[in-house]
C-alpha cells in the first residue's frame, strides 16, 4: 500500500509499505478513505517528538471501509464505516473504567519509554512516536485498528466524511478544552491559537455558554474563521494581548477562562520570553516553547482556569508557577478521552447544532501530502485543516 512515512525533521514521503494485516482477536483493518493533517502531526515533522524511527506511518485522524476484522470484534461487520479515535483504549483497564481513555494502560507497548519521560505512561497512539507505542497511523491507504471492538464509532451514511472524520481528535479536543475550562454561562473565555482545535474550541465554548469568546492569533484566514464562528478576534503581532484582554473584560479583572491550543510550538514574536524559547529550543536547550502557556497564566482572572489541549512533549522553563499558586488557578490538561465523546458529539453534528466540515480548507490525495505539510506548517495558501483522500 501507499503510505505517508517520516524520515527525518522535514522530511515525509509516501512510500510503498507493506499492507497491514490483522495481528490480535480485537484488530480489524480499514480502508481509508478520509484521513487528516493535524497541528500536533507538525510537531513530528518539526523533529520535537522523540522516539521517532525512519519509516514511521504518520496520522491520527482516520476514518474508512472496514475490510477484516479479528475474531474477538463483534460489533463491526465487513463494509461498516468507522471514524477511529486517536487514543488507542482497552475499554477495561481501571483508567478506562473511569472514562480516561487516554490513560489506558494496556496499549502502550513502550510504557517503560514513556515512564522514564513522564513518571506514568498514556495510552498508545495511532502515528504518534514509539515512546507512544509505535502504532502505525492512517496516513495510508489501510490501517491496522487495536481495540476495535471499543474505539470506532459507526457513521450513518446520510454523513459525509469532512462532517465526521472530526470525531477522531479535534472536535472532541476542543470540546474536552472548552470542558477543562469550566466554563459557566455569561463567562469570558480567551482561546491562544486560532488553528483547527481552537476553532472547534471557540465553537464548543460558545455551546457550553460563554457570553464572549476572545480568540488569538495572527493569521488573518485562521482569525476570520474564528470571527465566522461567533468570536472577538486579537491579532497577538498588533497589541499586547494581556493589556487588550484587560481591557475587555469587566473591571480589568481579565478572562474567567484561558484555553491554551498552541502547544510546544509558540510562536517566537511577542517578547523577550518568546525569543528565548525559540533559542533555547535550537540548541537543545529546551524541548517546548511555552510562552503561550506564561500569557495564559499572566491573563487569567484570579481564581481562574486555564485548560491546556496544545501538544507539550517534554521540558519548558520560566513558567510563573508563583502566578498561578498565588492566583488560586485551576490547571486542567490532557489528551483527550476521545472515547467519551464520540457518540455524544455525533448527536450534536446529526441535529444540526454543528457542521464541522467548515473547518476544512484543502482537499488533497494521499499523494499530496508532503507539500501540504510544508504548506500548513508554514501557513501558507490559507491552509486551515487539510482532509487527505488515499482513494483519489
Amino acid at each position: 500500500m501507499r503510505a505517508l512515512c517520516w524520515h527525518g525533521h522535514g522530511d515525509v514521503r509516501v512510500d510503498s509499505v507493506p499492507d497491514p494485516t490483522i495481528q490480535h482477536p480485537r484488530d480489524a483493518i480499514i480502508k481509508i478513505t478520509a484521513c487528516a493533517i493535524c497541528g500536533s502531526d507538525l510537531h513530528l515533522y518539526d523533529g520535537y517528538q522523540p522516539t521517532m524511527k525512519s519509516g514511521d506511518i504518520l496520522g491520527h485522524e482516520n476514518m474508512g471501509i472496514v475490510v477484516e476484522v479479528g475474531s474477538e470484534v463483534s460489533n463491526l461487520k465487513k463494509g461498516d464505516r468507522v471514524v477511529v479515535p486517536f487514543t488507542i483504549s482497552c475499554g477495561q483497564c481501571w483508567f478506562c473504567e473511569k472514562v480516561l481513555f487516554s490513560a489506558c494502560e494496556r496499549t502502550n507497548p513502550n510504557a517503560e519509554i514513556a515512564i522514564k519521560a513522564m513518571g506514568h505512561s498514556p495510552a498508545g497512539l495511532f502515528g504518534f512516536s514509539h515512546m507512544l507505542g509505535g502504532y502505525s497511523g492512517g496516513q495510508a491507504e489501510y490501517l491496522r485498528v487495536p481495540m476495535a471492538d471499543i474505539g470506532p464509532i459507526k457513521i450513518p451514511e446520510n454523513l459525509t466524511d469532512e462532517q465526521t472524520l472530526f470525531l477522531s481528535d479535534i472536535f472532541p479536543t476542543g470540546y474536552m478544552a472548552a470542558e477543562n475550562a469550566q466554563i459557566k454561562d455569561g463567562d469570558t473565555v480567551a482561546i491562544w491559537g486560532c488553528g483547527p482545535v481552537g476553532q472547534f474550541a471557540i465553537r464548543s465554548a460558545l455551546m457550553m455558554g460563554a457570553g464572549k469568546v476572545i480568540a488569538i492569533d495572527q493569521v488573518p484566514e485562521r482569525l476570520s474563521m474564528a470571527a465566522a464562528g461567533g468570536a472577538e478576534v486579537l491579532d497577538f503581532s498588533q497589541v499586547d494581548v494581556a493589556e487588550e484582554l484587560s481591557k475587555r473584560t469587566p473591571n480589568g479583572r481579565g478572562p474567567d477562562s484561558c484555553i491554551d491550543a498552541v502547544g510546544c510550538e509558540a510562536s517566537g514574536h511577542g517578547g523577550a520570553d518568546a525569543m528565548l524559547d525559540k533559542a533555547k529550543a535550537a540548541v537543545l536547550l529546551a524541548t517546548d516553547r511555552v510562552h503561550v502557556l506564561r500569557q495564559a497564566i499572566m491573563a487569567c482572572r484570579m481564581g481562574g482556569t486555564v485548560s491546556i489541549p496544545g501538544v507539550y512533549v517534554g521540558l519548558g522553563d520560566k513558567i510563573p508557577i508563583g502566578a498561578m499558586m498565588n492566583k488560586g488557578l485551576t490547571i486542567k490538561t490532557g489528551q483527550t478521552h476521545v472515547q467519551a465523546y464520540t457518540k455524544p458529539l455525533l448527536a450534536k453534528i446529526e441535529a444540526g447544532e454543528i457542521d464541522p466540515s467548515f473547518v476544512v480548507t484543502h482537499p488533497a490525495a494521499l499523494e499530496d501530502a508532503p507539500e501540504m505539510y510544508k504548506k500548513f506548517r508554514d501557513k501558507k495558501d490559507g491552509v486551515i485543516k487539510v482532509v487527505l483522500h488515499p482513494g483519489a
